[in-house]
């Protein structure tokens, strides 16, 4: 199921133009760009080849901005924690789906306990 944003649109759909994404996180316009060379944010494209953000890329600019004005990470450390975060979710995740699947197997394979055992 998609992630749904603030305004009831899917949080991964590109909808905002740089100049209002910036003004939405207040940075400047070329951090954004830069944090795209960085590789820390991929906004999409449209057809004639302008950047379009999400509100995940808007989520995801206010992590980085947050990493840095109020625990002092620099960028290289944000981009770090970032990926590190991504990762223990996508491990979160697995875990939890095997649990699920280990949950299944055993309904189908231990017998239902007794009453009072």
């Amino acid at each position: 199921m998609p992630d749904i944003d603030d305004f009831g649109g899917i949080a991964d759909e590109p909808a905002f133009v740089i100049s209002v994404a910036a003004r939405m996180v207040g940075m400047h316009a070329q951090t954004l760009r830069y944090y795209e060379r960085a590789g820390l944010i991929q906004p999409s494209r449209s057809r004639g080849n302008i950047r379009l953000y999400s509100q995940s890329d808007i989520n995801r600019m206010r992590q980085i901005q947050g990493l840095i004005n109020d625990l002092g990470v620099n960028l290289a450390g944000a981009e770090v924690i970032l990926r590190m975060s991504e990762k223990i979710r996508e491990l979160e995740e697995a875990n939890q789906a095997l649990h699920q699947q280990l949950q299944r197997f055993r309904d189908r394979r231990l017998p239902a306990p007794r009453q009072g055992e």
